[in-house]
């Protein structure tokens, strides 16, 4: 299993450097190794790759926070792979080569460079049982698609797309540039090697259609209001044969009405007569599995907390499960009778004499010790 380096180390920053050093330095590094720069040099194509995928985490702060307080490991637990070659670096980070090189790819070539699909975002309303135990559901997500009536051809049945004469097919125009050699994405094409001079009707030549289509979503135990899953390959379809994008699912959790979450901990508050403080009893409660006993010694006081070990919510890095912690509010009765005043007069002159007992003896301790 192999070690993945520290992703600050990696950029040569702090952990608490801004937006834009981050960027700084990722632009020095994916200078210094480019693959067109370092032509089969293996240790500058994994410099280049690590790079990149520091990067990607840093520059996001969803995914900051989640490697700050969990590593790669709470990267991996939320989908996060890093990628999958140059391309998916190109495409992703396609302005900051542009600063390098004046187009997005930063490769050399003589074809139009494909193009990653954006990502899109679901907002889910989880209940709080379906959070702390996950569960597998459908959504519904409107997204681009195929155009049935062209095939993604982008024009009308019967005609065929044209190579674009300006760009040779290529969809970029080529320029010297000191070093480089500056590619520029064709304006007559548009980057697409190919001019349409009869569009499909039913895209309008766009070659994608708008399409409602269902998605399985499996919904970790431990889930919380603010995670977020990661669907590789559901977001928009690419461009130029470029991968599609994700589906980024973020979660909204319901509140309960007996529990309350506190990280892995769910806490409960339960009543309990006075009597009950005072003498002692056995309760039975709601736990997230079912009911379950509990002592109340005597002597009980208000807000006292008791626990119930490993009751609670399963951690998302670990698994294990947090505890119930129950708190107990002594609740004063009201409208008693006459024979429960009575009775509770005769307690209090009980406890007054008590009190006044222990009095004269603290007293009667510090005379004779003068």
């Amino acid at each position: 299993m192999t070690t993945k380096r520290d992703y600050y180390e990696i950029l040569g920053i702090s952990r608490d450097a801004d937006e834009g050093e981050i960027k700084s330095k990722y632009r020095k590094l994916a200078m210094k190794y480019h693959p067109d720069r370092n032509p089969g040099d293996k240790a500058a194509e994994e410099n280049f790759k690590e790079a990149a995928e520091a990067y990607e985490v840093l520059r996001d702060p969803q995914k900051r926070s989640l490697y700050d307080q969990y590593g790669h490991q709470g990267l991996e637990g939320a989908g996060f792979s890093g990628f999958g070659g140059f391309d998916d670096i190109f495409s992703s980070f396609g302005d900051i080569f542009e600063d390098f090189f004046g187009f997005g790819g930063g490769r050399r070539g003589g074809r139009s460079r494909s193009v990653r699909g954006a990502d899109l975002r679901y907002d889910m309303n989880l209940s709080f049982m379906d959070a702390a135990f996950g569960t597998e559901t459908q959504i519904s997500v409107e997204k681009r698609a195929t155009c049935p009536g062209c095939n993604g051809s982008r024009c009308e049945p019967g005609s065929q797309p044209e190579t674009c004469r300006h760009c040779g097919g290529t969809g970029q125009i080529s320029r010297s540039q000191g070093f480089f050699t500056v590619r520029t994405t064709c304006p007559h094409c548009r980057g697409g090697g190919q001019t349409i001079s009869d569009p499909c009707k039913k895209c309008g030549g766009n070659g994608k259609v708008v399409v409602s289509k269902k998605v399985s979503v499996r919904i970790p135990a431990g889930v919380d209001t603010g995670s977020r899953l990661r669907l590789t390959g559901e977001g928009e379809p690419g461009a130029q044969g470029g991968p599609p994008g994700d589906l980024y699912v973020f979660i909204q959790v319901d509140a309960h009405d007996f529990f309350e979450r506190h990280n892995t901990d769910v806490v409960c508050q339960v009543p309990i007569s006075f009597i009950q403080a005072t003498l002692g009893d056995k309760i039975t409660l709601p736990t997230l599995n079912g009911e379950k006993s509990l002592d109340i010694p005597k002597g009980t006081q208000p807000n006292e907390l008791f626990r119930f070990h490993g009751e609670g919510i399963p951690s998302l890095r670990t698994g294990q499960r947090g505890d119930q912690i129950i708190r107990v509010d002594i609740k004063t009765p009201t409208g008693i009778s006459r024979e429960q005043e009575k009775l509770l007069r005769e307690f209090a002159a009980l406890e007054e004499n008590k009190f006044t007992n222990k009095l004269k003896n603290m007293f009667s301790k510090k005379k004779a010790a003068r």
